[in-house]
């Protein structure tokens, strides 16, 4: 099936799942008022900012993979549209930092006048950044980020990523139920909030679950060389080792590790087939708590799958794959609010619930957070499969 018939289907069974499915929240303002803007006239484009790290060292892990997923996504959305109404993006380079990410919030939202934004990548630039659109009251969405409560600074910003405290509890408890791990030890970039948060859940889970942590060892972004911290933790011969950090220093964790000789799991959120190729060998047996994967069978996946590796000539990220969800469910709430005025849409994207999307069923809880089942994946002969 071509992206077309494809995206005309998944569009038909948007707006039919939208009139009958979207139910009240919090976060949806009780009376729509008769001034909000109507949709632009046909032929007209509504613009979007996109905020990503097309440079700095965060270019490679995230920016090339979510970009692609948004280009992808786009083509498909505007390819069905029957109206002539286009999104079109005003894409940003935040350069892989917070300052940045910043820089590029402030000029879409007082330059750009965009009432929509979708980015950063990282939950510290997040945390920054989502300040500024609730602000100038944009609408906000963050495929990736998932540090515990960003959404909550205010109700036009929202992830699609699943959050700490969705992933880790359900993460943990599946690995813990089939390996029977007693003790852990933990390392983490102590520069990233995404990382420091991490690490924080995965010591609060293991306490409840009366799990003893060993150690915990720390590093910072960018850094190369973790052999003494491993080489710390292996003395105490822990069951697994929990990593919490960001893309580009996975590889390397994992390829040290397996230097020393340690042959015990590393867990480790969202670790991409980039990734494990990059590790090789040492990469294998390594566990995920991922929101996607490439062996999921939710609604369209396979698709996606399909139609990005011809595209792009290499198989989807879990960062290309939330990204691509991301704009689809914009672009679902765009077509229910039926405006580009920032509070109708904020108020349409609070309102989803259950809309099929390749992450699974779909909703937004209070906050603005996402609610999808999440995912265990374990590399087995150098693929991501499901955990069983």
């Amino acid at each position: 099936m071509n992206i077309q018939k494809i995206t005309t289907f998944t569009f038909l069974v948007v707006t039919a799942a939208l009139i009958v499915g979207l139910s009240s929240c919090d976060r949806v303002s009780p009376v729509v008022q008769p001034t909000t803007p109507q949709m632009q006239e046909p032929s007209a484009e509504i613009a979007i900012g996109v905020v990503l790290p097309l440079t700095g060292r965060l270019d490679t892990s995230f920016g090339v993979s979510m970009q692609q997923g948004f280009e992808l996504a786009l083509s498909e959305i505007n390819s069905a549209q029957s109206n002539g109404v286009k999104l079109k993006f005003i894409i940003e380079d935040d350069q892989s930092t917070v300052e940045g990410a910043v820089a590029a919030f402030n000029k879409l939202t007082q330059q750009e006048g965009v009432s929509i934004i979708l980015g950063p990548a990282t939950s510290s630039q997040t945390e920054m950044a989502f300040s500024i659109a609730q602000e100038n009251q944009v609408v906000a969405i963050s495929p990736t980020s998932s540090a515990r409560g960003l959404s909550a600074l205010g109700d036009f910003v929202f992830r699609v990523a699943l959050t700490t405290d969705v992933l880790i509890p359900i993460g943990i408890e599946r690995t813990q139920a089939k390996l029977g791990y007693q003790t852990a030890a933990t390392l983490y970039d102590e520069t990233d909030l995404f990382s420091t948060d991490g690490d924080e859940a995965v010591r609060e889970v293991l306490k409840a679950r009366d799990i003893e942590v060993l150690s915990t060892e720390t590093f910072q972004g960018g850094d190369t060389d973790f052999s003494e911290q491993l080489a710390r933790i292996q003395t105490l011969n822990p069951d697994v080792i929990f990593v919490s950090s960001l893309s580009p220093e996975k590889p390397g964790i994992l390829r040290q590790g397996h230097e020393l000789g340690i042959s015990i799991p590393f867990i480790m959120r969202t670790l991409t087939a980039e990734d494990v190729q990059a590790a090789g060998p040492a990469a294998e047996s390594a566990i995920t708590f991922v929101g996607w994967g490439t062996p999921i069978n939710t609604p369209g996946n396979q698709a996606f799958i399909q139609n990005y590796s011809e595209i792009y000539g290499t198989a989807p990220n879990n960062y290309a794959a939330r990204s691509y969800a991301a704009l689809h469910i914009l672009a679902a709430a765009i077509t229910k609010a039926q405006s580009t005025d920032s509070a109708a849409i904020r108020d349409a994207l609070a309102s989803i619930k259950d809309f099929d999307t390749i992450l699974g069923k779909f909703s937004f809880d209070a906050n603005g957070d996402a609610v999808y089942d999440a995912k265990v994946l374990i590399v087995k002969d150098g693929e991501l499969v499901l955990f069983e």
